[in-house]
């Protein structure tokens, strides 16, 4: 099972601070640093001291770091162009030395768009399916040779695709809870399948829809990784998990119930049950950037046991 650590950073992190934790993370021994794509704090935080941009964020951690992936869960296809994202990504694959992964997703916040002027079109899934196309064929496309593309959202003539990843093909993941038109795509398009904040019981209903898309695409049963999202809340005992629990606003039954949260054991054994219904990785949503504390406790009582 892979550890990745998941911050939200539009709840309030500057730079310096997501490369502390970053730097924490490889440290650490997790296998891999993500953010979120937002521009907007949601809730009661207070989102000082404002939006950081998830590409430029991984851009600088690709020079500062060395071992851990990098990426995003997930990027808003509505946030850029399908052409420019692809050059982005590749640059920042290539500045990271090959350890860039893209999660990408239609988009959904709707009071962001409107704080920051960004287009929000009624019809985002089929935006995200001719992203999701032009982007895999840009990097696909020969060296030497041209891509183009005639869609009902995007046209592309006579692209050089370039620059290309260092990594040829960088993972593409793809997640959620649809359960006709996101299996498709995943079996299309993704290396990997993720479904973010969801019961062990939604998991496997999902990652059997999932499979079965793969099946019917014609593709190698094993092609996709199969991961889940979930908040984490760890204490040695119950009024550490309830301090942690507190600082980020949220009750300890409920982070129970929703998340991985308890002592390191609690955390071990439901990290387990997910496991047994297929995900091979998971994203630790840390909300509190400040608690590194929590960081070196996961790694120590909850990594270490785990196969």
């Amino acid at each position: 099972m892979d550890l990745r650590i998941f911050t939200e950073p539009q709840q309030g992190a500057d730079y310096e601070t997501l490369l502390t934790v970053a730097k924490a993370t490889e440290d650490l021994g997790f296998d891999a640093f993500f953010r979120s794509d937002h521009y907007l704090k949601m809730g009661d935080a207070d989102g000082l001291p404002g939006p950081t941009d998830a590409w430029i964020t991984l851009a600088g951690l690709a020079r500062e770091t060395s071992r851990i992936r990098l990426g995003t869960l997930m990027t808003a296809a509505t946030f850029r162009l399908p052409g420019v994202l692809a050059i982005q990504v590749a640059q920042v694959d290539r500045m990271s030395g090959g350890r860039v992964e893209l999660g990408l997703g239609a988009g959904w916040f709707a009071q962001e768009h409107e704080a920051y002027g960004i287009p929000f079109p009624e019809e985002k899934f089929g935006r995200l399916e001719e992203q999701l196309e032009i982007v895999t064929g840009l990097w696909a496309t020969e060296v030497g040779k041209t891509y183009d593309f005639d869609g009902t959202y995007y046209q592309l003539k006579d692209s050089p695709a370039l620059p290309k990843p260092a990594q040829g093909r960088v993972p593409v993941l793809i997640g959620g809870h649809g359960a006709r038109r996101t299996p498709r795509l995943a079996a299309r398009y993704a290396d990997e399948f993720n479904m973010p904040f969801s019961s062990v019981e939604d998991t496997a209903a999902q990652f059997g829809r999932v499979r079965d898309a793969v099946a019917e695409a014609g593709r190698p049963a094993d092609a996709l990784t199969y991961s889940n999202a979930l908040v984490v809340c760890v204490g040695r005992d119950d009024q550490e998990v309830a301090r942690r629990a507190a600082a980020i606003g949220r009750e300890v039954d409920e982070l129970r119930t929703n998340g991985l949260a308890g002592t390191p054991a609690e955390v071990v054994e439901k990290i387990g049950r997910y496991a047994e219904v297929g995900s091979t990785r998971l994203y630790l949503q840390v909300l509190d950037l400040s608690d590194l504390d929590h960081l070196e406790l996961i790694s120590d009582k909850v990594q270490s046991q785990l196969p």
